[in-house]
């Protein structure tokens, strides 16, 4: 079975040292938090199974203070290379994953101009905060030393992000202006008049 994205995140968090669930999601919810969907309750669900098919096994129990004993867990020969060829195929090959937006943006001369241009400045709002929690989020990971090996994941998000942005602020400018013609009846008929077959081109 293909290691899902919680799967990968655990199993790398176990490859550093043995930890219990509760250490693995403080842990990856710091480091993968906008990589990862990461619950608690899924995070040990996705524990469990890996435990079941082999690549994590159980070391014994700990206890800090008062709390109650955590069960630890290390990751396991076959676990190890689980994650290694599964990370290996993720860098090495695109997957198609047919995300929302761009199918919006296909669709979007089906809104008027006006209403598409307020609905992308507002999404470019977002994506403002986007890029700046991401970058507070990078400066308090140097502050405390955090490897960058750790951080690539969102250093990707924020390059995305800002180039984004960038696109999404010409586009806007050319649809406010003008620059880009909107759907209009006129193109319509444009379009469809360029797909008629021409008189005599059909063969008897």
């Amino acid at each position: 079975m293909a290691l899902t994205p919680l799967g990968v995140t655990i199993l790398g968090l176990l490859c550093e040292r043995t930890m219990h669930p509760y250490e693995m999601y403080q842990l990856a919810d710091a480091r993968r938090g906008r990589v990862v969907k990461i619950r608690p309750g899924s995070l040990y669900h996705t524990v469990s199974r890996l435990e079941g098919e082999g690549l994590v096994r159980t070391t014994g129990t700990d206890r800090a203070g008062n709390r109650p004993e955590r069960t630890m867990y290390e990751v396991t020969d076959a676990g190890r290379e689980a994650l290694v060829r599964r990370v290996s195929d993720m860098l090495a090959t695109p997957v198609p994953e047919y995300p929302q937006f761009p199918l919006a943006l296909a669709e979007a001369h089906n809104v008027d101009a006006p209403t598409v241009v307020e609905l992308l400045r507002e999404r470019l709002d977002h994506l403002t905060r986007e890029i700046d929690e991401l970058d507070t989020a990078g400066a308090l990971a140097c502050s405390t030393e955090i490897p960058r090996i750790f951080l690539l994941g969102n250093e990707y998000l924020v390059t995305v992000a800002r180039a984004e942005h960038e696109w999404l602020s010409a586009l806007v400018a050319d649809i406010d202006s003008g620059a880009l013609p909107w759907l209009s009846p006129e193109l319509v008929e444009r379009l469809t008049h360029s797909r008629r077959i021409p008189s005599g081109s059909a063969k008897d």
